[in-house]
């Protein structure tokens, strides 16, 4: 059964049926005080999809959460402004929203134009604030807006979510067998994006559409990478006796990872439960997570690998948001059945990764390898995209400006 045919009461009734949890009620887990400080130490950051409004709804929630992210040694977060089929007044609505909340507490958030900035966030104890958009129809039709968002900071940005667009079709309607590929707009998008300097996000892409606008970016612009900033691996998952035919909808085939890889780019694995095919447990765990990180070092190399979350909020704002735009989600049911077997949460970076470092080094990562999937990678694509920096000039400069910023903070590196 599809949401295009399941009524809304239904929805709703399943809605409430569901615990609230998100990532406000997901489970805390134990690690070790040296995992623990290893985190502090280090530049971490995620990945928020929790637009105002679908993932949260009060100024309070995103203070907690923050807050509590700031605790655990969480530097900074890729945050969504804009999702599915948005318009630019929409966009700026969503930016307001977080930008009030924002300003109450202004000595808590540092919005970032440079790959100083998260740097400054991190000895400041401060949340850096990376913009995404994951949809291209926030333009309007009008490519004269891409200077404006870089203005406003907007990082990075997916061509199309789950449906057909102007610019091509997304993830699910790929499933559906509606994939149109890159459009002649498309192109025109991406050639603005690279014009300002924001980073072409590939996740919720249809294969086609990615493998076209991948085949684009490589032609036109030979050197410039391009990255998933949250997509799960299909090859992880699907021999899982409980994986279903097709598997989850947004994961990425290992393909589409390497070509991200040989662009320059890297591949975040995002921390959602329902995406995790066929394995939807109660809490996803440390070590479900690190299996994820580790699948993608193996296929794609270390230098290649971030994290992200696309954490919610609330399950039961986005079950109510798919409810509302049905045929967006029209996905058989998938993600309300994942639901209803237990994914309601998100692996909250706060409350796991401390867990997860200690699960990775028992798998025999160092604490050099653990930097760049935790920031480090994802902060050599951002200094060459947004400021022009190849990544040799960058991997140069960085270990200086890293030692300066562990003299200033009177910390070692080293475990």
């Amino acid at each position: 059964m599809s949401l295009r045919t399941v009524s809304f009461a239904a929805l709703t009734a399943a809605c409430l049926a569901l615990p609230a949890l998100g990532s406000e009620e997901s489970k805390t887990w134990e690690a070790s005080p040296e995992a623990t400080q290893f985190v502090k130490d280090t530049i971490v950051l995620g990945m928020l999809a929790s637009p105002y409004g679908t993932g949260w709804t009060e100024y309070e929630q995103l203070h907690t959460y923050f807050q509590r992210a700031r605790d655990n040694g969480i530097t900074g977060h890729e945050m969504t402004l804009a999702a599915a089929d948005q318009s630019w007044e929409t966009f700026l609505e969503q930016h307001y929203h977080f930008r009030a909340a924002m300003a109450q507490q202004p000595e808590n958030y540092l919005i970032v134009n440079e790959t100083r900035d998260i740097e400054a966030a991190h000895l400041q104890g401060k949340t850096a604030v990376i913009w995404n958009s994951q949809t291209a129809t926030i333009l309007n039709g009008d490519l004269k807006k891409m200077a404006a968002l870089k203005d406003i900071g907007v990082k990075s940005m997916i061509l199309a979510y789950n449906d057909i667009f102007r610019t091509g079709s997304g993830q699910l309607a790929a499933q559906n067998g509606r994939d149109i590929g890159l459009t002649p707009w498309g192109k025109k998008v991406i050639d603005e994006m690279v014009r300002f300097g924001i980073l072409l996000d590939l996740s919720h892409t249809g294969s086609k559409t990615a493998n076209d606008a991948m085949d684009y970016m490589d032609e036109t612009y030979p050197g410039v990478p391009y990255v998933y900033t949250h997509s799960v691996p299909a090859g992880l998952y699907t021999n899982e006796p409980n994986a279903t035919p097709q598997g989850c909808y947004r994961a990425i085939p290992d393909d589409e990872a390497l070509r991200a890889a040989k662009s320059g780019g890297y591949i975040s694995p995002t921390f959602t439960e329902w995406m995790l095919d066929g394995i939807w447990p109660d809490d996803i765990s440390p070590a479900q997570a690190a299996d994820m990180i580790d699948y993608y070092v193996k296929l794609v190399g270390v230098d290649h690998v971030g994290i992200a979350t696309d954490d919610m909020f609330s399950t039961e704002l986005v079950v109510a948001f798919a409810t509302a735009n049905a045929d967006m989600y029209n996905d058989g049911g998938y993600m309300i059945d994942a639901f209803d077997k237990g994914a309601t949460g998100n692996g909250e970076l706060a409350k796991m990764l401390a867990a997860m470092t200690d699960d990775l080094w028992a798998r025999g990562y160092t604490n050099e390898d653990l930097a760049k999937i935790y920031g480090g990678n994802k902060m050599r694509v951002f200094a060459q995209v947004w400021e022009g920096k190849p990544p040799e000039q960058f991997l140069q400069e960085y270990p200086e400006r890293l030692r300066l910023r562990q003299e200033l903070e009177g910390k070692f590196f080293n475990r």
